[in-house]
Parts: structure tokens; C-alpha cells; sequence
């Protein structure tokens, strides 16, 4: 017999994202003490804690963490079935997530258009790198990710949606780049380990036994084309985004390899596409 009820879970899932009792009885239009008594008997339903304490601050435990990830996905799945039946649009959040190149170069068209023809979905877009975005998809934090070869996704389903040209950038002025070897001695730019540019990068230097003198990581490519164009070291990049960026002028551009230099971009996502999905693959053609 089914134990957990939607609305349980609904008050579950505030508490979570806005991170405590007073803040979600706020959200809910609840008393607190409603609140922290619906949370206490879905934990004894369940028969394990769901938060602990961090001092003042409410986070959620490994259960908890799981469950919430079942919660995404169950009400999700429930404003599919509402608005399937009663008007077979898409409507409510929609939450996706992408690379930072490809949400400064490809996306801003296609939800522009998105937006005018389905106005009744709210999109939530989130930022990180292909390692990060897929693990999100995988835990339902997020529906869909637009992410980078190389990734490794087991159980998502996928399909490409950009080619992308990706250019090696230096300074202006700097010697040229003709093979993995110039870049001994010098410093790569890239965001955290889990960025699949960056592995392609390190690939490429590793089969020719290069190891930059150091590795400089960033969390915005304003930020690393910034500090490359002032002499700080090398960066792979894609070529849409210096042309979106308006930044092709600023360093210098050099050409890698074919296997390096030819790059696409996957959209993955788990189970069936939901509504909202479905039009954006439309979209995406």
C-alpha cells in the first residue's frame, strides 16, 4: 500500500529548496508547526531521517538527497498528465541544463522561439560542466542538459544537436601553434575538472607527453578569454562563442587537430521526453 501522498512530498520538496521550515510555511501558506509535523511522519513513514542540522542551517541527508531526486520526477510527471489532459500543451517548469559556451552562442534563438510559442512553460536554465550536468539529469535535478563529447551518460537517452569548431586562443603577439609540443611550459585556462574541452585538451597534450606548467581554472569564459588575452596562458574554446562574445579579436586564434578542433554538442536526458522536451527537440530540428 502506497504510503507517501503527493502532498506530503510537496512540503517535503519546499522545505528542501528553500533550505527550511520558516522560509517554505512562508511559501506554503502554512503554520510552521504543520510543516515540521508533516516532514516528521514522512520520516517515520519512511523510517529514516530525511535532514539534519549543520549548525543552524537545515540540509537534506543521503536519503533525503534521493528522495527529493523521486519527488522532481513525480511532479514533474504529474503537471505532464494535468496538462496532457486538459490541454495538451506544455505548461509549468521546465528545468534544464547546459554548457555556458552553449548557452552564450546556440541557445538564446531557440528559447527565445520556444518562449513566444509555449508561454505558459517557465524555463529554468542552469549552467556547469558535461561531467556536472550529467549527474544532475541522472538524480532528476534537472530534465535535460545540452553537454559536450566526451561524456559518458549509462541509461540517458541522447542525440546532437550543434557542431562546434573548437580553436586553441593565446595572446596576440604570442608564437604560433603548430603542435602540442609549443605548449610545454605553459599555462592552461579552463573551468574544473568534469569540463569535457578540458579533457580534449589534456588528451591531446597527453599523447604527446606535454603537461602544462600549470592549471588555471575559472568558472565563466568572460574570465578566461580575459586572462589568456593578457599573456596568462593557452585555452580551447569554441570558435560560435569568441564570435557571440565579440572577443575573436582579442587573442590570437590557432588551429588544433581535426580530432581535436571537431567537437559536438548532445542534448541527454532521462526516460521519455516530456512535453515540454519534446518541443524543444522540435525546436532544435
Amino acid at each position: 500500500m502506497r504510503s507517501i501522498d503527493l502532498e506530503s512530498l510537496e512540503i517535503f520538496r519546499t522545505v528542501a529548496l528553500e533550505g527550511g521550515v520558516i522560509r517554505a510555511a512562508r511559501k506554503l501558506n502554512r503554520v510552521q508547526s504543520n510543516v515540521t509535523t508533516r516532514v516528521k511522519q514522512l520520516e517515520q513513514r519512511l523510517g529514516r531521517p530525511l535532514f539534519r542540522r549543520q549548525g543552524r542551517a537545515l540540509v537534506l541527508s543521503p536519503e533525503g538527497e534521493r528522495l527529493l531526486g523521486y519527488a522532481q520526477r513525480l511532479f514533474r510527471l504529474a503537471d505532464e498528465a494535468e496538462n496532457d489532459l486538459k490541454r495538451g500543451e506544455p505548461l509549468g517548469v521546465f528545468r534544464i541544463g547546459s554548457l555556458e559556451s552553449t548557452a552564450g552562442s546556440r541557445l538564446a534563438p531557440i528559447l527565445s522561439r520556444f518562449h513566444r510559442q509555449y508561454p505558459n512553460v517557465v524555463v529554468e536554465l542552469t549552467t556547469g560542466t558535461t561531467g556536472a550536468l550529467v549527474r544532475r539529469v541522472a538524480n532528476f535535478e534537472i530534465e535535460a542538459a545540452f553537454v559536450s563529447e566526451p561524456f559518458t551518460a549509462p541509461g540517458l537517452a541522447s542525440r546532437k544537436a550543434f557542431a562546434e569548431e573548437l580553436v586553441l586562443i593565446t595572446a596576440k603577439g604570442a608564437p604560433g601553434i603548430a603542435r602540442a609540443a609549443d605548449l610545454a611550459g605553459l599555462t592552461l585556462i579552463a573551468f574544473a575538472d568534469g569540463c569535457s574541452y578540458r579533457k580534449r585538451l589534456q588528451d591531446w597534450l597527453g599523447a604527446s607527453a606535454i603537461m602544462p606548467a600549470r592549471t588555471l581554472e575559472f568558472a565563466s569564459y568572460q574570465a578566461m578569454i580575459a586572462c589568456v588575452a593578457a599573456g596568462t596562458g593557452f585555452a580551447l574554446v569554441p570558435k560560435s562563442l569568441l564570435l557571440a562574445m565579440k572577443s575573436a579579436h582579442d587573442v590570437q586564434q590557432h588551429e588544433v587537430p581535426a580530432k581535436v578542433r571537431r567537437n559536438r554538442t548532445h542534448l541527454v536526458w532521462s526516460g521519455e521526453p516530456s512535453t515540454s522536451l519534446g518541443k524543444l527537440i522540435e525546436l532544435i530540428g
